[in-house]
């Protein structure tokens, strides 16, 4: 996808309308269209980027900044217990869009949003090589 064609982009522009939460210079932030609680939202930076980790490291620490106080904005808006932040990356992550964004989920006791955690415990000495793959690489 280019950055002519994402809706996000086309959002930063002024080309599709969206229903801000807070903009300025690095980010736009709107309330998801298709939320999971009130108040979910989504923070995006202005600059195209896909993923988190093809996003130059000085400007996620100003959209972070950003998140911060949006978040604790809409907590206290939505007196939230608590919210959750989350980041697809890729399509087997669940991302729909093609440019890096944060959902901010305000939740409640007892909402039965995310239920279940899908854990589970590694076999004898997989989590060694596990963890030996991903050092390998950073």
């Amino acid at each position: 996808m280019s950055v002519e064609d994402c809706i996000f982009c086309k959002m930063v522009a002024g080309q599709i309308p969206a229903t801000k939460i807070y903009e300025d210079e690095v980010v736009l932030s709107f309330l998801d269209i298709g939320p999971i609680s009130d108040g979910h939202t989504l923070v995006i930076p202005k600059q195209h980027f896909e993923k988190l980790h093809e996003c130059p490291a000085e400007l996620l620490g100003q959209v972070f900044t950003r998140i911060g106080k949006i978040a604790g904005a809409i907590a206290t808006a939505m007196d939230s217990d608590g919210y959750n932040l989350l980041c697809n990356n890729g399509k087997a992550a669940g991302q729909l869009v093609k440019h890096l964004h944060f959902h901010i989920v305000p939740r409640s006791i007892g909402d039965g949003i995310f239920n279940r955690w899908p854990s589970f415990k590694y076999e004898e000495g997989k989590i060694e090589e596990v963890a030996a793959a991903i050092r390998k690489n950073l």
